[in-house]
């Protein structure tokens, strides 16, 4: 595919995840999209990020997403986009009901991001803020484009 990785990626909290991904990977004969999903810069095919969800949806419907942007790429949107996509491919699965996030309280990036992808702040605990956004049939959201 011609992809190459972007200057910082892989970072330590993906170094850390991959093996995890790679296991999953192995233990299914196809991925479900409940996956990590590389975000790529289309014009130099570099890997700027990844995101995706951490696993299938749990009993209650509920999907928890992350992601993460290399320092260079950051403030350009990649995230939006990315996550735009990813709530639009989730709530096409009758099974997801809605989906979550956390963040630190300090990272003002996430923030921003989740709040134009039209997360709310369910509660703040300890340093993490809990995101969540749900399927609203018919409405903006469940197209994944917050209005």
């Amino acid at each position: 595919m011609g992809l190459k990785p972007g200057k910082g990626w892989p970072d330590a909290d993906m170094m850390e995840t991959l093996p995890r991904i790679v296991n999953n990977l192995e233990l299914v004969d196809e991925p479900s999209g409940f996956e990590s999903w590389l975000i790529v810069e289309k014009g130099s095919k570099e890997i700027i990020g990844d995101i995706g969800f951490k696993g299938k949806p749990d009993g209650e419907g509920a999907v928890d997403l992350g992601y993460g942007i290399v320092d260079s790429a950051r403030r350009k949107g990649y995230a939006v986009e990315a996550g735009e996509g990813m709530i639009k491919w989730a709530f096409k699965q009758q099974q997801v009901k809605v989906i979550t996030a956390r963040c630190m309280h300090v990272n003002e990036g996430s923030t921003k991001t989740l709040e134009r992808l039209g997360f709310y702040q369910k509660i703040i605990k300890e340093e993490m803020v809990h995101w969540f956004l749900l399927r609203e049939p018919g409405s903006k959201k469940e197209s994944g484009i917050s209005g």
